[in-house]
């Protein structure tokens, strides 16, 4: 995996909670599900870069 796909996972994994937290802050529950599925799919990217990495 290389470093600019880890830096955009990270970075999409931390806009992915602050979307959630500020869905929870205002009560928003659209706006928490789609933080919930950023991390989500952040998560999915990761593990299939880690599956790639391990057969290299």
């Amino acid at each position: 995996m290389g470093l600019d796909d880890k830096i955009k996972n990270a970075a999409e994994n931390i806009a992915g909670k602050a979307k959630e937290a500020t869905g929870k802050a205002t009560d928003n529950e659209r706006l928490e599900a789609e933080g919930q599925a950023d991390q989500t799919k952040a998560h999915v990217k990761k593990a299939g870069e880690d599956v790639k990495d391990a057969f290299k």
